[in-house]
């Protein structure tokens, strides 16, 4: 009985030695899955399966813009991703807006997660949007902008400089893949039906240099938590471009 013990707690611990990690990169606003070129080719070379989708209306999935996009939609489309491809033990991480998105996912498929990364992540509590969570001029800002730019549908994007960007080429390269964000996606609610991660390990990586105002609140307040782990990035909201390979290594530490 007892070296039928040893032996199953082997086969379980090379399993899992074994198992190809699993990675779904989700971006943030006005991004597509293109901003993880780097990382993902880098994931891969050491061995991870890595899915780095675009969500609906932005990126290559521009034409499907349309007034029925909202942050409920995004959720589906990554949970779809992880049911309709069968993965299982994911390591969910969301870039920014892409905080709100997988604290989404999670809160409806936590058995196919193994944890949330949180990449300079926007938090939002049940109840709260990406609207709601930002100062109220750059609430005011980004509806002027929406109406603006076509009736309220979209908000356009800014220059990546904001995202800390500095090299031109990669700000040229950036800016011409940018496309502007579906309104409604900002301005939905999160819902959760369970605690915020659905008892899921909560990882967040702030970057550092410079730091986004907004974010601030959220790279303090899981720097305090018990409940999460807290790493840093000296270097802008961008990592994913800015720098890929840190970024993968720190990401790879989690596997």
């Amino acid at each position: 009985m007892v070296l039928l013990l040893i032996s199953n707690t082997f086969n379980s611990n090379a399993q899992n030695k074994s198992r190809q990690p699993v990675f779904v990169l989700v971006h943030g606003a006005w991004h597509g899955g293109w901003c993880w070129q780097k990382v993902s080719e880098k994931l891969r070379a050491e061995g991870g399966l890595v899915y780095t989708p675009t969500l609906s209306g932005l990126g290559e999935n521009k034409n499907m813009l349309n007034n029925q996009i909202d942050l409920n939609t995004h959720i589906e489309d990554i949970v779809n991703l992880i049911v309709k491809n069968n993965l299982h033990h994911v390591i969910l991480v969301g870039h920014s807006y892409g905080g709100v998105v997988i604290a989404g996912v999670a809160d409806r498929i936590p058995e196919r997660l193994e944890k949330l990364v949180y990449l300079d992540a926007v938090l939002t509590e049940n109840g709260e949007s990406t609207f709601s969570v930002n100062p109220k001029q750059s609430q005011d800002d980004f509806t002027k902008k929406a109406m603006d730019f076509d009736k309220g549908l979209s908000i356009p994007p800014p220059s990546s400089t904001w995202f800390g960007l500095k090299d031109s080429i990669t700000v040229k390269l950036t800016n011409d893949s940018l496309t502007s964000q579906p309104y409604k996606t900002f301005t939905q609610p999160l819902v959760l039906k369970h605690p915020y991660g659905n008892h899921l390990p909560l990882i967040y990586i702030a970057c550092t240099d410079p730091e986004l105002p907004v974010l601030k609140q959220f790279a303090r307040r899981t720097k305090k938590s018990k409940m999460w782990k807290y790493y840093e990035l000296k270097t802008g909201h961008d990592a994913m471009i800015s720098m890929p390979d840190e970024l993968t290594a720190l990401l790879s530490s989690f596997k």
